[in-house]
């Protein structure tokens, strides 16, 4: 890192530096950051968990198997690999704050549609769609908080887990609105009620979407200039890639799935909506609890360690159906499954320089999706089996403890 780039983040984390000559980035990093972080809500919080509230009512209105059902999550992570490998290319020529708000802009056009059709196709169709649009925000968003946080190093842990708690905030809402959108359409005898909480969704992506594109602006957002120290390489990273192609496998078994076990155990509705808003509020405080961490370790520790722990809360609904028992899943995997994103951000920013961190989270994003592509229809099928859904969570949590033994084997550079 050279040392101009160096004096930059020493003056803006100075706060004895005169308010005028400082910008609202620099002035107010947690404003800044909070703003961001509604482009995680709408990229995950909204536009692909939220799927997982609507799947019950959508599998039983038009009669599909759980393989049809995660499916749909597939198409969503497959657009959403195609828009990681589109996203540079677009920050290079447009900018991250442009491939921030148009992507947010479409994201909730796209899930306003999927409100609009019934056949498989064409909502399989919207998904590829919004997954694409989700990818311009997550990782333009990573940028840009990236950048946030070296402009406060002292916080940047922080900071970087505010922008990807936002995917808790998504939640949270998520949770709370679709019951009663459903229970509103379903007052007015509507034919498929689970269609106009895909409206209101991307209704309040639209609105979020206003909020943070008058905040983000603050942040440097111009592509970076081309440096003779070369960019992102695979190989040293390659344990960390594919630790997290595996949690990518893993986690979305779970988010895709749980709310269905949890019907299927007979868990009544308002405390089904419970659970889920506890888990999106435990992903938005993920950030203080992790924070030194992503801060302390420089290679792939806090992902293995992360990991590890999701893993031992994806098998608890695999064994049981205890209420209390189903609730610390819930705590845990919210509090821990967005930190390993923002893991993998410390991890670039830790180990590479600035005008590497666009390729690199890209990377780590492209790895990322394509575990979410393997991951819905191989849990969807097995769950289709003889052992039903818990079987399937067994098979994620399998494959978020291989995550963790692949991330111990990356270190640092």
């Amino acid at each position: 890192m050279n040392s101009a780039w160096k004096t930059q983040t020493d003056i803006a984390d100075d706060d004895t530096m005169p308010s005028s000559l400082r910008t609202l980035a620099e002035r107010r990093p947690f404003l800044t950051a909070f703003a961001l972080s509604l482009g995680a809500a709408i990229a995950l919080g909204l536009s692909r968990f939220s799927y997982a509230l609507l799947l019950p009512s959508m599998r039983a209105d038009l009669g599909w198997t759980y393989l049809l059902a995660g499916s749909m999550n597939t198409g969503n992570a497959f657009g959403y690999f195609v828009g990681a490998l589109v996203t540079p290319a677009l920050m290079r020529r447009c900018g991250a704050q442009t491939a921030l708000v148009g992507g947010a802009l479409f994201a909730g056009v796209f899930m306003m549609l999927s409100g609009l059709v019934v056949n498989a196709n064409l909502l399989i169709l919207q998904r590829v769609l919004a997954g694409i649009a989700s990818a311009f925000i997550f990782i333009s968003g990573g940028v840009l908080a990236a950048r946030l946080s070296s402009l406060h190093p002292r916080r940047a842990g922080l900071l970087i887990g505010i922008y990807y708690g936002g995917t808790g905030f998504g939640i949270t809402v998520s949770a709370l609105l679709v019951p009663i959108v459903m229970a509103e359409a379903a007052g007015h005898h509507a034919a498929h009620a689970w269609q106009w909480a895909w409206v209101a969704l991307g209704g309040v992506c639209l609105l979020a979407t206003l909020v943070m594109a008058s905040q983000s602006r603050h942040i440097d957002g111009t592509p970076a200039a081309p440096s003779v120290h070369g960019n992102f390489q695979l190989k040293p990273f390659a344990f960390g890639l594919a630790g997290y192609l595996m949690f990518g496998v893993g986690y979305i078994g779970y988010m895709t799935f749980v709310i269905a076990l949890l019907k299927e155990q007979g868990m009544s509705p308002g405390t089904i909506t419970m659970f889920y808003a506890v888990l999106g509020l435990a992903v938005m405080v993920s950030s203080r609890i992790w924070a030194r961490m992503l801060d302390r370790f420089k290679g792939g520790q806090s992902m293995a360690i992360l990991n590890g722990l999701l893993c031992l809360a994806t098998i608890l609904p695999a064994i049981t159906g205890a209420p209390l028992l189903l609730f610390i899943s819930g705590l845990m995997f919210g509090g821990i499954f967005l930190s390993v994103v923002a893991a993998t951000t410390a991890l670039v920013r830790h180990n590479l320089p600035p005008h590497a961190w666009s390729s690199g989270i890209s990377a780590f994003t492209t790895a990322f999706a394509f575990g979410q592509i393997i991951g819905p229809s191989i849990i969807g099928w097995i769950a289709d089996g003889t052992g039903g859904l818990q079987r399937g969570l067994l098979f994620s949590a399998m494959a978020l403890l291989i995550a963790a033994i692949l991330s111990t084997r990356q270190r640092a550079l």
